[in-house]
């Protein structure tokens, strides 16, 4: 059985004069109210296309995307099982795109802009079934998202961003419209495919289905089973292919640490520059007064849903410290809090909020932007499309040349000619060494850009760990946040060169001259990787797959992910093999 629900059927009799479904003057409103639906989504669309670019950790999908498709399986670097890819669902979608031959990093650009623009449209539809009755509309909330250089910067980029935006919209139309049907079960479980930190939403989202619908005790299990079924199948799969619980982003990143200064220093980073706060208020005041009104006090289940989720969501991206790239991780939680007024009935009260928040929304598009545009700031966020913008030394970069980077085009250089060599080469930024490998093995902490110019049969690794299992279980430093790992050198010429690689340093480049391996800590490295955890750690994720490694896997995989090793190879020899003899 399925039933639809508005939870505010009139505001105002101002929003139901003349609503009468009937006659010229009821076709018209019903058309406003669709265009006003439509037009936010036209808008962003518009905003994205003008500032479409692909972002480096794009690429990275790209690269996955490739090995899929070569017939590598979902890994980073061919033999070795690597979950890079934080979006799981972006990443199978980009399949399905990229399967007909289609360029991967163009219809991760454009997927994305579309998948923003149906949120966009979807958050209209679920705002027009808030407000219920025929009368006019206003964009409100709305006016909010599109007037924020952020919004408009990742509604294109290549990650799942966009992705998150139509989900969320369609989780909420949908438990808006039909609260009892199974497949909107399915829909509000999927958060955590969408990206794991929106597990929170589906939660959130459940929870009010439940309280909406009060479901016999069968009916309990159907709707758990139902939302759970393919985010439960797909960690057993992560668990027993990849051997972790969590994407390695999520391992590198620490993900389930606590940094509430960093968090808040990443949220006054966001709503400092664009006085977020101003328009915020409004709207809250606004929302105060519609429920004080006579016969509007009462608590809408579906539409408190969102703001809840909001605000855990917020609260969460502020307990991790928050991200490198300037807003991106609030985007999210902006568009949840904003969805019960994304669109607002004509009254006089929502009539003189809209307007204000109009105001500000002209002011904010055109003239506020953060200080340090194209750039990374002081407190290591970046401008992230505005740096590769000018690193690319074009206005919508799609595939990196890096034609304004010296250094990031040099190490391009580095690898299209050990490529071109047919030596076993490891590169660890310009420093070429012999490898163990039959390709080349690239080192480089641009990691999208570095996956794109390995070739798929080679290896491209990154010392911070969002794609290599072994930086990933590193310990720490203070840093950048996001980059707050960087696993030594020895390590990886112990896991990836050769003895006469480690003892053989070129000084061909003279910018690496400085990069110098100790034999001694290269040899501790190594005998490292042979004993207990980290022999583990490598067979987990580069033996071969049989049943009996998915079942070891399956069952070491919660220890796997919490542990760490030190970054100094002699400390770390000793407390892995104990005392040499």
């Amino acid at each position: 059985m399925t039933s639809t629900y508005s939870p505010i059927a009139r505001e105002s009799s101002e929003a139901e004069a003349g609503a009468s479904p009937g006659g010229g003057l009821g076709r018209w409103r019903g058309h406003v109210r669709v265009g006003a639906c439509l037009l936010p989504a036209l808008v962003i669309a518009f905003a994205g296309f003008q500032r479409r670019w692909m972002s480096d950790d794009g690429h990275i999908y790209v690269r996955t995307v490739r090995q899929i498709l070569a017939g590598n399986g979902p890994v980073f670097n061919a033999g070795e099982r690597a979950e890079s890819s934080t979006g799981t669902l972006w990443q199978w979608l980009l399949v399905a795109g990229g399967a007909p031959g289609f360029d991967v990093a163009t219809v991760a650009m454009y997927g994305g802009l579309l998948c923003t623009a149906a949120g966009f449209a979807l958050a209209g539809a679920g705002a027009l079934r808030v407000w219920g009755g025929g009368g006019y509309v206003l964009p409100c909330g709305a006016l909010v998202l599109l007037a924020l250089p952020p919004v408009w910067d990742f509604a294109t980029s290549g990650l799942e961003t966009g992705l998150a935006t139509c989900w969320i919209a369609g989780a909420w139309l949908a438990l808006l419209a039909r609260p009892r049907s199974l497949t909107t079960c399915a829909l509000l479980g999927l958060g955590p495919l969408v990206r794991p930190d929106l597990a929170l939403v589906s939660v959130v989202f459940l929870a009010a289905q439940w309280i909406v619908v009060r479901p016999s005790w069968r009916g309990v299990l159907a709707g758990a089973g139902v939302a759970g079924a393919l985010p439960v199948a797909y960690e057993i799969f992560r668990m027993g292919y990849y051997g972790h619980l969590v994407p390695l982003p999520g391992v590198t990143k620490e993900a389930s640490r606590s940094l509430w200064g960093r968090g808040f220093d990443y949220l006054g980073d966001f709503t400092g520059p664009y006085w977020l706060w101003l328009p915020l208020l409004v709207i809250a005041v606004g929302v105060f007064l519609a429920s004080s009104l006579p016969g509007r006090s009462r608590v809408h289940v579906p539409v408190l849903a969102p703001v809840v989720a909001g605000v855990l969501c917020w609260v969460y991206v502020i307990k991790v410290g928050g991200d490198f790239m300037h807003g991106r991780m609030f985007l999210p939680g902006l568009l949840l809090m904003l969805l019960p007024v994304f669109l607002v009935p004509l009254t006089r009260a929502w009539g003189v909020v809209a307007v204000a928040v109009g105001v500000w929304a002209v002011v904010c598009a055109s003239a506020l932007r953060i200080p340090y545009e194209g750039k990374i700031g002081p407190a290591g966020i970046a401008d992230e499309r505005g740096v590769y913008v000018i690193q690319n030394a074009a206005p919508h970069p799609l595939h990196h040349a890096f034609t304004g980077s010296p250094g990031n085009a040099a190490y391009l250089r580095a690898v299209r000619g050990a490529a071109r060599s047919g030596e076993p080469t490891l590169l660890i930024a310009w420093t070429p060494l012999a490898a163990k490998s039959a390709s080349v093995t690239g080192v480089y902490n641009v990691l999208g850009m570095n996956g794109t110019v390995v070739p798929l049969a080679g290896a491209a690794l990154d010392q911070i760990g969002l794609a290599y299992p072994l930086a990933a279980h590193s310990e720490s430093f203070p840093g950048r946040v996001g980059h707050d790992k960087r696993l030594p050198d020895e390590w990886i010429v112990a896991d990836r060169g050769t003895t006469r690689g480690a003892a053989d340093r070129t000084s061909a480049n003279r910018k690496s001259a400085n990069r110098k391996f100790d034999p001694a800590r290269v040899d501790a490295a190594r005998r490292a990787l042979r004993c207990g955890p980290l022999a583990e750690l490598r067979e987990a994720t580069r033996a071969p797959m049989t049943a009996g490694r998915f079942w070891r896997n399956l069952t070491g995989a919660v220890g796997r992910t919490s542990f760490r090793f030190a970054n100094d190879p002699v400390r770390a020899e000793r407390e892995l093999c104990g005392p040499r003899r």
